[in-house]
């Protein structure tokens, strides 16, 4: 169950890499394994990977948390082997790539573990769409929002008079003026 329901390409969320990779295939034929040419999608919590950009439907998704990405020259012996990385979490499937070029393979993993870093820092979750409710403390009637405050006023809390003059802090050793 590690892996995501697939969702179409438009609604995975903010892309912040793709392009096409070869995918190491699960299943190993009599010649070894096969590399597949995946049209791959890296968004701000998935990893997704179509048969190619056109398509709406992904051959798999996962969610990248918990995952490490690092290069990997062993995956290949032909002059592709410098192009090779991989996504590695324990306990889960580890997947394989080559990218088009030395450079494209360390940008894939830097783009991941810059994403992996971001997601365990303590950071607060932003999701714009739930920033009204989030950061609005006031509802449009004026009363208090118990759904974003945990202390409500009581109606039989005594009412404090301030006088104008009394809104100011008066800082210890200083005398407020009076006019």
């Amino acid at each position: 169950l590690e892996e995501v329901m697939p969702k179409p390409v438009q609604d995975t969320g903010s892309i912040l890499k793709q392009g096409y990779l070869e995918k190491r295939s699960r299943e190993h034929s009599f010649f070894g394994s096969e590399w597949q040419k995946r049209w791959c999608v890296l968004t701000t919590r998935t990893f997704c990977y179509y048969a190619n950009e056109k398509n709406k439907q992904p051959k798999g998704t996962f969610s990248i948390e918990n995952y490490s990405a690092q290069l990997a020259f062993h995956l290949r012996k032909d002059s592709r082997k410098r192009c090779c990385f991989e996504l590695i979490c324990p306990g889960k499937r580890t997947y394989e790539f080559t990218a088009p070029s030395p450079a494209e393979a360390e940008d894939w993993v830097n783009q991941i573990q810059f994403l992996l870093k971001d997601l365990s820092s303590f950071t607060i979750p932003y999701d714009e769409e739930d920033e009204e409710e989030l950061y609005n403390d006031v509802d449009s009637s004026g009363s208090v929002n118990t759904a974003s405050c945990n202390t409500t006023l009581s109606k039989d809390e005594p009412k404090v008079k301030m006088e104008e003059e009394d809104i100011y802090e008066v800082l210890p050793g200083k005398q407020p003026n009076k006019q």
